[in-house]
């Protein structure tokens, strides 16, 4: 998907990638915040989206978008986003009982509390939930058309996951995002059974890159991102040391869920301190502004939530921050949004 005979317009829109971050229920979150960037921003003159990359949940939104944006519009990639996490929601009565259950293992997990469990391997809940994400994908994404959309002028489509065996980070890209490749994306150990993709098991990508950062970045020279911008589910930082023990779990969580995010953008951060300082002079090396819009204020234990309420609630919050973050880009790089108070 190269082409060297085109080059970067210095004068065109701002090129831009985006990274959405897994993390379960709360990448309703995510879905928000690509509601207000793709309703917000002038796509047509301002930015330009030259990749959007997710893991886990966020593979759901990064895929959604692309799909949307790809084939029709921006108004179109705002309806699928609307469409899938509308049916992900724990709608009916069944499925609404279910959740309440696994919401509350989740919760008692987190503070320490005994709770027996089941290898996915010997439940049959594994294999339900699986086909129910299957169908939902299915249902709102062709994935036979996928490969015909996949040209160069189109953004980059990435998806990240590991492998089981030899624990490798695997991502696939553009025509390789199968609908097997966005449930191994999402496949959480204990709750389904690895995902089998040519020969390889394959997990959940958390335990990867999360979100996927370097594909973004490992294109030609002329569709490099001029800006990086990361929808974080799991904070950077916090105002105060947890001291209580579910407080603790969570922090672990935060942080463990950031490693991967940070060495890649640190990566970044250090290629453009070089170029800066001179060390790359060739036009095809630019600089990549790093903006971030991160989800705070809630338990991790709350991941596995699929109450509808919830997740409306996260998705509006989501839009909220996203609208502020349009209305900050005058700040420095690498910043948080909302604005600074």
């Amino acid at each position: 998907m190269s082409n060297p005979d085109t080059e970067r317009d210095a004068d065109g829109p701002t090129q831009v990638a985006i990274a959405c971050q897994g993390g379960g229920s709360h990448t309703a979150f995510t879905a928000g915040v690509l509601r207000a960037l793709l309703s917000e921003a002038d796509w047509d003159d301002e930015f330009e989206l030259v990749g959007i990359s997710g893991t886990s949940g966020g593979a759901f939104n990064a895929l959604a978008a692309w799909y949307g944006l790809v084939t029709a519009d921006e108004a179109t990639a705002v309806e699928l986003l609307e469409g899938i996490w509308a049916d992900m929601a724990a709608s009916d009565y069944a499925d609404g009982v279910l959740n309440q259950w696994v919401s509350l293992v989740s919760r008692f997990q987190s503070e320490g509390v005994g709770v027996p469990q089941v290898s996915p391997y010997r439940s049959p809940g594994s294999d339900w939930g699986k086909q129910r994400i299957r169908d939902i994908l299915e249902r709102h994404i062709d994935f036979d058309a996928l490969p015909a959309l996949c040209a160069y002028e189109e953004p980059e489509l990435v998806v990240g996951t590991v492998n089981v065996s030899d624990g490798a980070f695997e991502t696939f890209t553009n025509e390789d995002v199968t609908v097997d490749a966005v449930l191994a994306s999402a496949a959480i150990p204990t709750l389904f059974e690895a995902v089998e993709i040519n020969g390889e098991s394959h997990w959940d990508g958390l335990f990867s890159q999360n979100p996927p950062v370097k594909d973004l970045m490992s294109v030609p020279g002329e569709r490099t991102p001029e800006e990086l911008w990361v929808i974080q589910i799991n904070p950077q930082d916090r105002d105060e040391v947890p001291t209580g023990l579910a407080e603790i779990t969570d922090r672990r969580n935060e942080l463990a869920g950031n490693i991967s995010l940070n060495q890649e953008l640190r990566t970044i951060e250090r290629i453009n301190e070089w170029i800066e300082n001179g060390h790359f002079d060739h036009p095809e090396y630019t600089t990549t502004t790093i903006r971030r819009v991160q989800l705070r204020g809630y338990h991790h234990s709350s991941k596995l939530d699929r109450d509808p309420e919830f997740l409306a609630e996260l998705i509006e919050k989501g839009h909220t921050q996203g609208v502020a973050f349009l209305e900050g880009l005058d700040l420095e790089d690498d910043v948080e949004y909302p604005a600074r108070n």
